[in-house]
C-alpha cells in the first residue's frame, strides 16, 4: 500500500510512523526544519506505554515526486485544507482515498469539491501525537484510533479492503457506515470541550467537576446537537455524557485549542465555532453559548493580539 501523509506534524507523524513500521510505502509530505530532519534522521516515534522506535523515512516538499498513492492521510489543520488539497493534487489517481483528520465537519467536501467526490472519504482520528522536536513525535494518551467511511453512507468493499489492510499497523482502523454521524459526535463533544478549557485554560477534569462549567459545556453541546438533528444526521448516542463523564479524555487532558492558543498559533476557530453559527443561521437554530465562545476567542483567532498602543 502507497501512502502518502499530507501534514507531517505531530499527528500526521504518528500515523505514518506507524504505517512505516507496518511496512507501508510511506512518504511524508514536510517543509522546513521538519523535512530536512526526516530526509538526513528519519522520524522517531516515542510512544505511551511502549518502547520508542525509529524509521529511516522518506520525505518531500513536492509531491509531484511521488505520482498517484494509494491512500493519503490529510492532517494538516482545517484552515489549510483547501490549500494542503490544492498541492497534493499529483497524488490522487482514480482510485486513491483521502482521510481528513481535523476537527470540524466539513473537510470531506472541501476535498471533495479539489479531489473529486469519489477521492473523500469521511475520518475521525481518536489519537494524539506532538512533534517535540522536527523528525521526533510523541503520542498523547494510548488510544490509537481512525474511524473511515464513504460519505454517502454504507459499507462499501473498499473501506472495508483499507480497515483490513490498516489491521496489524498498531492503529485500531474502523469501517463505519455512518461517517457523518461518527464526525458529528466528535465536533459534538469537542465543541464542548475546547472553549471552555482554552479561555479558562483549565484542564477538562476541573470543567467537569464545577457545576457551573459543566452546565456551559453541556449547554454548548445541546446547541450542537440539535443542528445535527435539524439536518437529519444520526450521531451515536452519548456524546455529551461521554464528555461530562470522562470517559473520552482523562481529566488532565487539554483539547488541541488550548496549546494552540498557549502557543500563539493561529486558531480553527471557524472549523469549529464559525460553522456551527453558520448552520445555525441556514437552519433557523439560536446558538447564542457557541457565539460567546466565538466572540471571546475571535481576538486570538490568528495568534495573540498585539496590545494597542497609548
Amino acid at each position: 500500500m502507497r501512502v502518502a501523509i499530507v501534514g507531517a506534524g505531530g499527528l500526521g507523524a504518528f500515523y505514518g510512523g506507524l504505517l512505516a513500521r507496518s511496512g507501508a510505502d510511506v512518504t511524508f509530505i514536510a517543509r522546513g526544519a521538519n523535512l530536512e530532519a526526516l530526509r538526513n534522521r528519519g522520524l522517531t516515534v516515542r510512544l505511551d506505554g511502549a518502547p520508542e522506535f525509529h524509521i529511516d523515512a522518506r520525505a518531500t516538499g513536492d509531491p509531484r515526486e511521488v505520482g498517484p498513492v494509494d491512500l493519503i492521510w490529510c492532517c494538516v489543520k482545517a484552515y489549510d485544507v483547501e490549500p494542503a488539497m490544492r498541492m497534493a493534487l499529483p497524488m490522487v489517481g482514480p482510485e486513491t482515498m483521502i482521510i481528513p483528520i481535523q476537527n470540524g465537519i466539513d473537510s470531506p467536501d472541501r476535498i471533495a469539491a479539489i479531489a473529486g467526490p469519489r477521492a473523500a472519504l469521511g475520518g475521525v482520528g481518536r489519537a494524539g501525537g506532538t512533534l517535540v522536536e522536527p523528525g521526533v513525535v510523541v503520542q498523547k494518551g494510548r488510544r490509537n484510533m481512525v474511524v473511515f467511511g464513504e460519505l454517502a453512507g454504507g459499507l462499501s468493499p473498499r473501506v472495508e479492503a483499507l480497515a483490513a489492510a490498516l489491521k496489524g499497523t498498531g492503529i485500531e482502523a474502523e469501517a463505519s457506515p455512518n461517517a457523518r454521524g461518527v464526525m458529528w459526535d466528535k465536533f459534538i463533544s469537542f465543541s464542548g470541550q475546547a472553549g471552555p478549557s482554552a479561555l479558562t485554560r483549565l484542564p477538562l477534569g476541573p470543567l467537569r467537576a464545577l457545576p457551573e462549567t459543566r452546565a456551559l459545556m453541556l449547554g454548548i453541546m445541546a446547541e450542537v446537537q440539535a443542528l445535527a438533528k435539524a439536518k437529519g444526521i444520526v450521531v451515536p448516542p452519548g456524546a455529551a455524557e461521554r464528555v461530562v463523564q470522562g470517559t473520552s479524555l482523562g481529566g488532565g487532558s487539554y483539547p488541541s485549542t488550548y496549546f494552540d492558543l498557549m502557543e500563539g498559533r493561529r486558531l480553527e476557530l471557524d472549523a469549529i465555532y464559525g460553522t456551527t453559527l453558520r448552520l445555525g443561521a441556514e437552519i433557523g437554530i439560536p446558538t447564542p453559548l457557541n457565539g460567546a465562545i466565538y466572540a471571546l476567542l475571535k481576538p486570538y483567532e490568528n495568534g495573540a493580539p498585539q496590545p494597542a498602543t497609548p
